[in-house]
């Protein structure tokens, strides 16, 4: 009799995959940890009964997450990740010869750990010289930082359990700190058709925290709806006016220089949870 599992993803709808066989289950300091290996997807990570990654589509979320921020810097040197103990959004960082150094503050080591083992196509790069791993809080991390960073990826869970402190105005206005003064932030911000309450506040958070403010979205088939959002916050620079000098040629599977503008165009029911004429 085949296993599925069902990711609910609100009281009335829910996404499914069949499993062939679950690789790790236990209960972490933080959360439930499930890695499981699918038929359609590969390994897959879970955390509170939600997917966080697999080996076949991650690799949209983590480009979008890195190179959008990246490629609108002109010189990142110096980047903090927050959460993403996986090390996908790590691995793209590394593909930008300007960055020197990658901080990882992953609050819960056993994440890192066991996408090591099960997720190593992901997490591989997480022993690179660059990266600095740190299995600690990353509010508080941000909260002692001051001027250190160029761009600040907060890669985290759904906001529940250990991330709920990652989606507070407080959280944006320490990172705004926590960053040069021409600095960017770029957060995942969830979907628009279950979260929309999620991402107006967000955004308008964000706003009140940064000069430029802008939401973009990709498409990640094991996330909810499908359809995802992220909010880049910036100082100085405007990803809408990166020059086609900026860009350099490396290995992607989804991002592109002609889609780093495109994915700021938002469908009309996205663009209306913004404030931006």
């Amino acid at each position: 009799m085949a296993t599925w599992f069902t990711e609910k993803q609100t009281e009335n709808f829910g996404i499914t995959a069949k499993v062939n066989r679950t690789l790790h289950k236990e209960t972490t300091d933080f959360q439930e940890l499930e890695m499981v290996e699918t038929e359609e997807w590969g390994n897959m990570l879970l955390l509170d009964d939600m997917v966080m990654t697999t080996e076949k589509d991650e690799f949209v979320y983590h480009e979008m997450m890195a190179h959008v921020p990246l490629f609108t810097h002109p010189s990142p040197k110096k980047v903090l990740v927050v959460g993403g103990g996986d090390g996908g959004v790590i691995r793209e960082v590394l593909k930008h010869d300007s960055v020197e150094q990658a901080t990882l503050a992953e609050i819960d080591g056993k994440v890192i750990e066991y996408s090591k083992k099960y997720l190593p196509s992901i997490a591989g790069t997480l022993d690179d010289v660059r990266v600095d791993v740190q299995v600690s809080d990353g509010f508080m991390h941000i909260a002692k930082s001051e001027r250190e960073y160029d761009v600040i990826m907060v890669d985290s869970t759904e906001p529940v359990g250990p991330a709920v402190n990652l989606f507070t105005k407080g959280f944006y206005e320490g990172i705004a700190k926590a960053l040069k003064e021409d600095g960017i932030l770029v957060a995942q911000t969830d979907n628009p058709w279950f979260k929309a309450d999620l991402i107006r506040q967000v955004y308008g958070d964000v706003k009140e925290t940064f000069p430029i403010t802008r939401v973009y979205t990709a498409n990640i088939p094991t996330y909810p709806s499908g359809l995802w959002t992220f909010t880049m916050g910036s100082k100085i620079y405007d990803p809408l006016k990166v020059t086609d000098e900026r860009f350099t040629a490396f290995d992607t599977k989804y991002y592109t220089k002609e889609l780093h503008k495109a994915c700021f165009a938002l469908p009309k029911f996205v663009k209306d949870m913004t404030e931006e004429d």
